[in-house]
């Protein structure tokens, strides 16, 4: 009785920490994996600003969108084919694995930091408009890491080679 109980427990853990996740950290979660790439709540990235999204569009409208933003466009929808076109019509992928209350989330999440976000004024720039990062040594940390394991490895191998040979060298002089 107390392995079923306990087996049961352990299949319930999961729902119970999906379902006691709020709202706005889950939209945040997905936000930041799915989104953020290409767009900011207050800065037109790749894609647009999407600071007060849900005043200037409806939420079955996002929805739509986000789960196929070339299917809404080709409906003729006008705000989709005139964002469309601002963007240099870069396509947004498809996210139809999301849920609508994951998609409500992220929109909750959105609502949530532009009234928290500072108003800047930022400067648009083309979508295809490259910019670049300028090099800092904290770039570097990983891949100093990297060569130094690389080196140690190779001094290991070296090491073993040469002590091998020392070996042979004297077992062939004891024969």
């Amino acid at each position: 009785m107390k392995l079923k109980l306990s087996l049961f427990a352990i299949l319930l853990l999961p729902a119970i920490i999906t379902i006691a996740t709020p709202p706005v950290e889950e939209g945040k979660s997905i936000f930041t994996t799915r989104c953020a790439g290409c767009h900011n709540i207050s800065k037109v990235l790749t894609g647009p600003a999407l600071a007060g999204v849900d005043q200037r569009r409806s939420i079955d409208w996002i929805i739509n969108f986000v789960h196929s933003s070339q299917t809404v466009i080709k409906s003729g929808d006008k705000d989709a084919t005139a964002l469309f076109a601002k963007f240099n019509n870069i396509q947004m992928p498809d996210h139809k694995d999301l849920s609508e209350a994951q998609i409500k989330n992220v929109v909750e999440y959105i609502k949530t930091e532009a009234k928290t976000a500072i108003a800047e004024p930022v400067a648009i720039k083309s979508p295809v408009e490259k910019t670049y990062l300028p090099i800092a040594f904290q770039n570097y940390g990983f891949l100093l890491s990297f060569f130094a394991v690389f080196a140690l490895l190779i001094g290991v191998i070296v090491f073993a080679v040469k002590v091998n040979n020392y070996k042979k060298a004297y077992f062939q002089a004891k024969s």
